[in-house]
């Protein structure tokens, strides 16, 4: 049992960490055995749902119980994914890709034949009837090519029994099909039979998947017509043409002239290296695999992907001639030809795996982080060191935030983050003392002024870094103050902010630099996290001044009420304009006939004034 709940957290945390993007999915038994094969618009969201709680269907739960890995391949569409997934489940013949389909089978296509076949899809299988194309496990890719080979071909619908001596006989008559173009009625002599029977042999060319192959004849045919000025001829073989085109531009993964073809790309880090490996084969993917790979003796990238491209191909059976990479090894197979393409088809193979690589990188990070949280914290904070060029990890950071209306009860509040979090026991408050009206810079001198000031009499710890809600000005009051009157060696950083008052830069040094880090990094986002919590806390305290002293000037001054009075008021009448307006009778229920009498006469008093 604690073996099975070990097994089935250790999925969860590969789901977790699953890009949200489209996909196919494989699932691992025990011994490495591909066992289930799936695609998905959005991977996380798929996979994560065969691990709901609320699964109650019996077939998902056995499939669940067997599942001891999972491997994914990201692609950029989801008719990639579809086209992917396909290939993969003939590659691989999942166990329970036939058996999770609750007793149905799927649906094949079917030529028969007849003197003049017919193509239909259907579920039951009989050899002798006709020659069968699928089974075909997404109902959607069945009916594209079902519709694709009626606008090419148009082969007959109708269940007559056409043979050669009807036809010779003329038993048959047009039917509506014909006329509304659905059909080229062969039955009545109107299509050849040799022309009939070429267009069933390029459906079946198609059918196999050799669609290129047969565009390349169309468009042969569409040239020669053209030389041969049998314009008509060549309109329709152009309309073949463009229909194939499309059909492959939609469904294709790659371009079918690239065949029989490795992929390799890596990317690695101090620890780590992860290699991705894909197999191309009649311009499809049939074979994907990211590898993670321990480094022992901080071997290279080129050492790494040196070894690997032997063992990879061993492994997976490939003995195809042509590798694509990012660089050719130094070290080369014999009779095998390295290519780094620059653009086409390879290139966007190449993406491809490089995208893989980079998201398997990226996952295996994110699993490591959901188990050890203070690895990411450690990574970010690292970030921020590197960028600022700090001697040492800037673990405490402090900032700062002023808030008044026109200098009225200008307060100021100092925020603390401590491992990249808020340490809110930290927190401080300061009412200014010392400075009259709306000046910012001598308000914050005179805050970080206490602030340090007590820190060094106490003997606690100081921050790491200070960060400026602001540009170049508050760094400089700040430096003075650190640096010049107190004599201590804190770094200083500033947020400034562009014209619409969004921040978008981080300035560092005396004088102030641009920092090269990208607002979109971690770093940047848990400091503008520190920012909005300083606005809000100190936001939130003058909110609080002001309200106190507003209701301290109207309560408070009443000879004979006194704070439990004035509590039980604002919370029965909920406002002192409520309070004003009430009668005797109404502040009698709630605070007693004196104080009802006394609160009366002061209200009525103030009015006559």
């Amino acid at each position: 049992m604690a073996k099975d709940q070990e097994r089935l957290e250790r999925l969860k945390a590969i789901v977790s960490a699953m890009p949200q993007k489209p996909g196919s999915y494989q699932y691992y038994d025990e011994s490495g055995t591909v066992i289930y094969v799936g695609k998905a618009k959005n991977l996380k969201s798929r996979v994560s749902s065969y691990f709901h709680k609320e699964v109650d269907r019996f077939k998902t739960k056995v499939l669940v119980s067997k599942i001891h890995n999972i491997t994914y391949t990201v692609v950029n569409t989801e008719e990639d994914a579809l086209l992917l997934e396909n290939n993969l489940i003939k590659k691989y013949n999942p166990k329970y890709n036939i058996l999770l389909k609750d007793g149905k089978t799927y649906p094949s296509i079917c030529i028969t034949k007849e003197y003049f076949p017919r193509i239909f899809h259907t579920r039951n299988i009989n050899k002798k009837f006709g020659i069968y194309f699928g089974p075909y496990s997404h109902i959607g890719t069945m009916y594209a090519l079902l519709d694709l080979i009626k606008k090419l071909y148009h082969p007959r619908t109708c269940r007559l029994p056409i043979t050669e001596k009807s036809v010779i006989e003329g038993k048959h008559q047009t039917c509506l099909d014909y006329h509304i173009k659905n059909c080229l009625a062969p039955c009545v002599g109107k299509q050849s039979y040799d022309d009939y029977m070429k267009n069933i042999q390029q459906a079946k060319e198609i059918l196999k998947g050799n669609t290129r192959q047969v565009s390349k004849v169309i468009f042969t045919e569409m040239m020669k017509a053209s030389e041969e000025m049998r314009f008509e001829d060549a309109e329709e073989l152009k309309r073949k043409y463009q229909l194939l085109e499309g059909f492959v531009a939609k469904s294709e993964v790659v371009s079918n002239t690239i065949n029989d073809v490795d992929v390799f790309s890596i990317t690695d880090d101090e620890q780590n290296a992860f290699l991705n490996y894909m197999h191309v084969a009649n311009g499809s993917i049939n074979q994907s695999r990211t590898f993670e790979i321990k480094k022992k003796l901080g071997e290279t990238k080129d050492e790494i992907l040196s070894l690997s491209i032997l063992q990879i191909r061993e492994e997976m059976g490939s003995t195809a001639k042509e590798i694509v990479v990012e660089e050719i090894p130094e070290t080369q197979l014999e009779g095998i030809t390295y290519t780094v393409p620059q653009r086409g088809d390879k290139r966007t193979l190449l993406e491809l795996s490089q995208l893989n690589c980079k998201q398997y990188r990226f996952d295996r990070l994110k699993q490591a982080e959901k188990l050890n949280p203070e690895q990411r914290t450690t990574r970010i904070l690292k970030e921020l060191q590197t960028a600022l060029g700090m001697d040492r990890l800037p673990y405490s950071i402090e900032c700062f935030d002023n808030s008044n209306i026109s200098g009225e009860d200008a307060v100021a509040g100092c925020v603390v983050f401590k491992g990249g979090k808020p340490s809110k026991k930290d927190y401080r408050k300061y009412n200014i003392k010392t400075v009259v009206g709306p000046d910012d810079y001598a308000s914050m001198k005179e805050v970080v002024r206490r602030r340090y000031s007590r820190m060094i009499e106490e003997g606690s710890p100081l921050p790491d870094l200070i960060i400026t809600d602001g540009g170049k000005g508050q760094m400089e009051v700040v430096r003075q103050v650190i640096m010049d009157e107190l004599h201590i060696d804190i770094p200083i950083a500033g947020l400034a902010k562009d014209d619409r008052h969004r921040t978008n830069e981080l300035l560092f040094g005396f004088p102030p630099l641009t920092v090269g880090l990208k607002t979109t990094s971690e770093a940047f986002k848990m400091l503008t996290r520190l920012q909005d919590e300083v606005h809000r806390y100190a936001i939130t305290f003058h909110r609080d001044k002001r309200s106190k002293h507003a209701l301290h000037s109207e309560l408070d001054d009443i000879p004979g009420i006194g704070p439990k009075t004035k509590e039980q008021l604002l919370k029965a009448l909920k406002s002192l304009k409520r309070i004003k307006e009430a009668s005797k009778e109404s502040l009698e229920a709630i605070v007693g006939a004196k104080k009802a009498e006394i609160i009366t006469e002061y209200f009525s008093r103030e009015t006559l004034k």
